[in-house]
């Protein structure tokens, strides 16, 4: 997956089509979610840019569901 096409803003869904989060930005080879969207709760969490299946439009699509990702996410 070419992360390059990842820009800040963009909504984070699960394979699910179930929100993740919105992205902050890319860190290395993670992507930064904002910390004030309603699933963060106050934290900002890091997920593997591996986990992204494709980029549609505005959306950054996942692998796996919204409720396995934020079971699996880093938070700092």
């Amino acid at each position: 997956m070419n992360v390059s096409n990842i820009r800040e803003h963009m909504k984070v869904l699960g394979s699910d089509r179930q929100p993740v989060g919105t992205v902050d930005h890319l860190q290395g080879n993670e992507i930064k979610l904002r910390k004030n969207d309603p699933q963060a709760g106050g934290k900002h969490h890091y997920i593997p840019a591996d986990w992204v299946d494709r980029v549609e439009g505005e959306e950054v699509c996942l692998k796996k569901p919204a409720n396995e990702a934020t079971q699996q996410w880093r938070s700092d």
